[in-house]
């Protein structure tokens, strides 16, 4: 990995970011969500040098570059099957799988905290930016202070709603409290990050932004003739096949639908360790030959298989613990595919789907309701038209660029203030 010249923030032409990451694509192609990878390539794009640390993963490479971004992938246990910490859905889900994964918390905290050390050590950094607060954004605080270096903790909201408990909540709030900046990525994540940090005064919301790629006219077309039933409707769900996303009772309500729609489909679109048992539900419902479970599928793709469907619908819940979605980055692509969403009022969800200006909210657990306003939008195309339309103009905000160009500003102002001693 190439290392910047030192001497200052005038001694080099681009200015350089080191991104700590416990999520990123392992490897080309990965289905792991690569929300923290595009976000480096648009500031690599807007002239900063990003260069990225995240946790080693069995067969994946410790040093590579992926898509234009420097990658170091730092070891924490031996051999490296035992690093299952992260990626595979999140380090929340894998601790809630196998508890044995939290016995191997200090080992990755420690080495990630080394690593960082020996990143700033070893090469000339800007910046450090943090995502999620625990434990990049602890091990950010205590790595980047001897360094004098600025430093932002962006909050993701699983990081925020779920690990709970008294000692988890100080490493939290010292986490946010030592850092330079902190971002959070809807109103709702704002909300639950005041409560564990209620001083926090250097706090930005700046949602992530999905690519604007248009549908493609005959790809949609070739998806609607394969999956669509003749009398429809066509229903697409996008996203992890996990608890948290409500997919059974999305299922349930096919099954109620079913009843009077002959010709309802269903798409599912993404992986996730709850898939066997979503296909054990549709089968049990009697509803297998309506449901396609598609597996994950190519980002570019997406929107056309979002264009393809009638409804969007994205049944999510807040779970005991607290988890629950922060944004929900795929309503907003359904949104700007044109198809109409219908969604639960929970987390940050509320922040772009509004009930009956840009989409339909229903109560969580609530397949009867989901059937409902499924059945509501067939029956007044007006109401679909308006619903689009106005999501169209909601989500223009929501592009990578916007996600980016934020970032970019806040981290100039940061140099700003740093570099004028105020």
């Amino acid at each position: 990995m190439t290392q910047a010249r030192a001497g200052g923030h005038g001694g080099h032409n681009k200015r350089r970011v080191l991104c700590v990451t416990s999520n990123y694509p392992r490897w080309e192609g990965d289905s792991t969500t690569p929300f923290v990878q595009h976000l480096a390539q648009d500031l690599l794009a807007l002239g900063w040098e990003v260069d990225v640390l995240a946790p080693h993963a069995p067969s994946a490479a410790s040093r590579e570059q992926l898509n234009g971004i420097c990658v170091d992938r730092f070891r924490y246990l031996w051999p490296e099957r035992l690093e299952t910490v992260c990626y595979q859905g999140g380090a929340l889900l894998n601790l809630q799988k196998n508890k044995l994964n939290y016995l191997k918390l200090p080992a990755l905290v420690f080495f990630q905290w080394a690593a960082i050390v020996k990143r700033l050590l070893s090469g000339h950094y800007d910046l450090l930016h943090s995502h999620w607060i625990l434990p990049q954004g602890f091990t950010g605080v205590l790595a980047a202070k001897p360094f004098n270096l600025p430093h932002v903790v962006t909050v993701h909201g699983s990081d925020a709603f779920a690990l709970k408990g008294e000692l988890l909540s100080k490493f939290k709030a010292f986490s946010l409290m030592g850092a330079d900046a902190v971002t959070v990525n809807s109103s709702a994540t704002r909300q639950q990050v005041l409560a564990i940090a209620p001083e926090l005064t250097a706090l930005s919301l700046i949602p992530m932004g999905i690519a604007l790629n248009q549908p493609n006219p005959d790809r949609v077309a070739q998806l609607r003739l394969k999956f669509r039933g003749a009398q429809g409707p066509l229903l697409i769900y996008v996203g992890r096949l996990v608890e948290q996303k409500g997919i059974g009772d999305l299922l349930r309500a096919v099954a109620l639908l079913s009843q009077t729609l002959t010709d309802c489909r269903l798409l599912i679109l993404g992986e996730g360790p709850w898939r066997d048992a979503l296909v054990s539900l549709a089968d049990r419902l009697g509803i297998s030959q309506r449901v396609s479970f598609i597996g994950w599928v190519e980002p570019s793709d997406v929107p056309n298989y979002l264009a393809a469907a009638d409804i969007f619908v994205g049944p999510s819940r807040q779970m005991p613990d607290g988890s629950t979605e922060a944004q929900g980055l795929s309503f907003i692509e359904a949104m700007q595919a044109g198809t109409p969403v219908i969604a639960t009022d929970v987390g940050g969800i509320g922040d772009t789907v509004k009930h009956e200006e840009t989409g339909l909210l229903v109560p969580q657990d609530d397949p009867g309701a989901i059937a409902g306003s499924v059945l509501r939008l067939l029956s007044e195309p007006q109401l679909a038209d308006k619903l689009i339309f106005q999501a169209k103009q909601a989500t223009k905000h929501y592009t990578r660029e916007a996600t980016a160009v934020q970032f970019a500003q806040l981290f100039d102002a940061m140099l700003h203030h740093k570099s004028h001693g105020s």
